[in-house]
């Protein structure tokens, strides 16, 4: 074996290494096993400050209810009354909704 195959290393920088090797393949695996359900650290906080879950969707993914609008072909108005939690909104409304802001239905008529 040459000198040019070998790569010496002091021990800490080795198990440093090692550690961040460990932690991103944690990472991957969290996201392999990701299944589309996860709610973002920032809406799940939102939420739990009180803010409606379609109002901090919309924050966090930084849409104007113009530009969901435009998304999903409901009127602004409509998509007002659901965030502010004044109409249910149909299963098909909240299906287009959640498919514009990258999300699931279950997680936007969570309480």
């Amino acid at each position: 074996m040459t000198s040019e195959e070998t790569i010496t290393l002091p021990r800490r920088e080795y198990e440093a290494l090692v550690e961040r090797n460990s932690q991103l393949e944690d990472r991957l695996a969290a996201i392999d096993a990701d299944d589309g359900v996860r709610v973002p650290h920032e809406v799940a906080l939102a939420i739990m400050e009180g803010k409606r879950p379609m109002l901090a969707y919309r924050n966090y993914r930084g849409v104007t209810l113009q530009d969901l609008s435009e998304r999903t072909g409901l009127a602004i108005s409509y998509l007002s009354e659901i965030e502010r939690g004044r109409k249910p909104g149909s299963a098909s409304a909240l299906s287009r909704i959640a498919g514009a802001l990258g999300t699931t239905i279950d997680v936007l008529v969570a309480e």
